[in-house]
């Protein structure tokens, strides 16, 4: 299995960030106006998020933990064996917060692609969780 870690170092208080990255129905569109169009639910558990290239990804809410400001969900269908996805926000500082963003895939071959992409996106929500802040 493949493992894609990322870190964001955000301008904005643990609880600014938590607030978008822990909302599974509209967490995306508030996180990525430009990378993301559409978010609707499937379900109380299974979402579509629809980027701003068209391609739609279905995505199940896995745990999500107000406490440890953790939420997990799994990539479903589209050929992808295994998919799991968290994301966890951390006190840094003072004032800031670090997001620590992990993908686990299978097939492994998709880890190039995943990483690619969060590395476009990664500032994306950074600067959109630093204007929140």
């Amino acid at each position: 299995m493949g493992s894609v870690i990322k870190e964001i170092r955000i301008d904005a208080s643990p609880e600014t960030v938590w607030g978008m990255v822990g909302d599974f129905a509209d967490g995306p569109l508030r996180l990525g106006p430009d990378v993301f169009t559409d978010c609707r639910l499937e379900g109380p558990d299974v979402r579509a998020l629809t980027f701003a290239d068209g391609t739609v990804a279905r995505e199940r809410l896995i745990a999500r933990d107000e406490q440890a400001r953790r939420i997990v969900w799994g990539w479903v269908g589209d050929g992808v064996a295994h998919d799991n996805t968290s994301m966890q926000v951390f006190a840094d500082g003072e004032t800031g917060s670090r997001l620590v963003w992990i993908h686990d895939t299978l097939p492994d071959e998709l880890t190039g692609w995943l990483s690619t992409a969060m590395d476009q996106i990664a500032p994306v929500f950074r600067q959109v969780l630093g204007r929140a802040g």
